[in-house]
């Protein structure tokens, strides 16, 4: 695990303000078995008894003693009225996994509109000369365009790195006396979030936070048995120069043990493969985070410019965040991302959280123009995005303690949300917002899509649900809009914490989304006497 580079009176009044809510936290979960928070009966009128009978079905799923022993907050609204049909702890904080994303984007619709594009910038010292050279080093400042991915371009891990090269192209470049200079600086701060634990960090989902990010800042690894006695087979894509492998892993007799291991080492690219694979074996086929992306970015470029026939006579490196970059002044060229309504979609569907942290620190960055800061203070990008969503929420009448933020995308285990904060954000988006199209195009649809792609299918909760999942162990959630028989629309979020298995966390969610797919009766709200 990362510590969080602040001084260390801010690290130990955030330690202060963790270990209260985990205070509150952990008393939370003693207090469900003693006294549940469930709504009474008095705010629903008209099918009253088939919302009694709901209720108590929820009551009794909630109840089974395979989730008894972990936490589950539940708040459950009328899109259209507002009335509570059911709710329990839903003022207590659970961890959230990826439900902090809702957070995150829905502040980037509003505070930087669906819009917004990120750019990523080329200067150099003056324009290509009528050869077609530029004279003297290449910078490419990056402003987070994460697009520059395969991600973007149906798998192809090239063609996003490609488009820089076009734009060069298209500049009139044909040769470069000169180094390519990757500038990583606009992000401040560590490049991993507070919270992330180490032993997710090579793994996809724990890619570091990058300004000038290529590839979702990760490799395709490719591991395969060869011939009995011989080493395995490895490959990376895209090949490059910056990854390195120590390939120790040998092939052995179909049927022997498979015991291969994996270990890419933190702030070094380096994959050291160990272990065994039997003949006949699937092997392994992921992806690896990459340290230092920037340096593949420029790494990349200048192996893909030298390629397409554009001689690049110096080197491709990076200048690391917190360095203080030397830029030339002439603009060569801009690259721009999709705007942000498809760049939210892009992060949510699939719940990316480096995307996430992207849009976080950019907030940040877009809030460091108008904050008045003292002498001296130098806030993170990530922490200066966390005050523009709190300024967001309490716009948005939210109240702020709903949620305690740590990060962006929810990967943290320090972060924590209220039900009543999540359903809230999602009337918000939904009613008053001005980009609630955006919003709601940015979730993930049951048994469409994204994360919810293969739940739901065959029931009324197909291409109907429309949400936001959330995954880390011993924690699910599940937030979004569902459309009830009858017609009426539903406000959920429904947070499962300390159930040791995954598949018994999202039964429980899924089968109460369910039901509330398949009310068949209209719920009004209460009479005003």
């Amino acid at each position: 695990m990362r510590k969080n580079e602040m001084t260390s009176g801010k690290l130990s009044g955030i330690f202060r303000h963790f270990t209260t809510a985990a205070l509150i936290c952990s008393l939370s979960i003693s207090l469900i078995a003693q006294r549940p928070e469930t709504t009474s009966t008095s705010s629903v009128t008209g099918s009253t008894s088939a919302i009694e009978k709901l209720r108590e079905r929820i009551q009794a799923r909630i109840s089974d003693p395979a989730v008894a022993r972990g936490s589950i907050g539940i708040k459950i609204v009328s899109l259209n009225s507002g009335t509570v049909i059911f709710e329990q702890n839903a003022e207590k904080y659970f961890m959230p996994a990826s439900n902090m994303k809702n957070f995150t984007v829905a502040a980037a619709l509003e505070k930087l509109t669906p819009n917004h594009k990120l750019t990523t910038t080329i200067y150099a010292h003056a324009k290509p000369d009528a050869d077609g050279t530029l004279k003297g080093d290449v910078v490419i400042v990056g402003g987070g365009d994460f697009s520059i991915s395969y991600s973007f371009h149906d798998g192809d891990r090239l063609r996003g790195i490609d488009r820089v090269v076009d734009a060069l192209i298209a500049a009139g470049v044909k040769r470069i006396d000169g180094n390519l200079i990757g500038d990583d600086t606009y992000f401040k701060g560590s490049v991993f979030p507070p919270g992330w634990e180490w032993d997710d960090l090579q793994w996809y989902y724990g890619a570091e936070v990058s300004a000038l990010p290529v590839n979702d800042n990760v490799v395709s690894l490719s591991i395969k048995p060869s011939s009995v006695g011989s080493t395995c087979t490895a490959r990376i894509q895209p090949f490059n120069f910056v990854m390195r492998i120590a390939n120790r892993c040998m092939t052995v007799a179909a049927g022997s043990p498979r015991t291969l291991q994996i270990e890419k080492r933190i702030a070094e690219n380096l994959i050291e493969i160990s272990g065994e694979l039997p003949v006949g074996n699937e092997g392994f086929d992921n992806n690896i985070t990459v340290s230092r992306p920037a340096d593949m970015f420029a790494s990349l470029l200048k192996q893909r410019l030298e390629e397409k026939g554009i001689s690049v006579s110096g080197r491709g490196y990076a200048i690391p965040s917190g360095q203080e970059p030397v830029r030339p002044t002439e603009v060569i060229a801009r690259i721009e991302s999709p705007n942000m309504a498809v760049l939210a979609a892009r992060t949510m569907k699939p719940s990316q959280n480096m995307y996430t942290e992207v849009l976080l620190r950019t907030l940040g960055e877009e809030e460091r123009k108008k904050a008045l800061l003292r002498p001296g203070q130098n806030p993170s990008s990530t922490e200066l995005g966390i005050r523009a969503v709190s300024d967001f929420l309490k716009n948005a009448g939210i109240p702020e303690d709903g949620i305690i933020q740590f990060d962006g995308s929810g990967l943290s285990r320090h972060n924590l949300v209220t039900p009543s904060a999540v359903t809230a954000l999602y009337v918000y988006m939904a009613k008053r917002s001005r980009y609630s199209q955006a919003w709601r195009e940015s979730l993930t649809i049951g048994g469409v899509d994204g994360t919810l792609r293969n739940r739901f299918r065959g029931t009324r909760g197909e291409a109907n649900v429309r949400g936001k999942t959330g995954t880390i162990n011993q924690v699910s959630a599940l937030s979004g809009y569902v459309r009830t028989a009858a017609g009426e629309e539903l406000v959920f979020s429904m947070l499962v914490n300390g159930v040791p298995e995954t598949r018994t966390r999202v039964g429980l969610i899924d089968e109460i989304v369910l039901m509330l797919a398949n009310l068949d009766h209209k719920i009004e709200p209460a009479p005003i006497n």
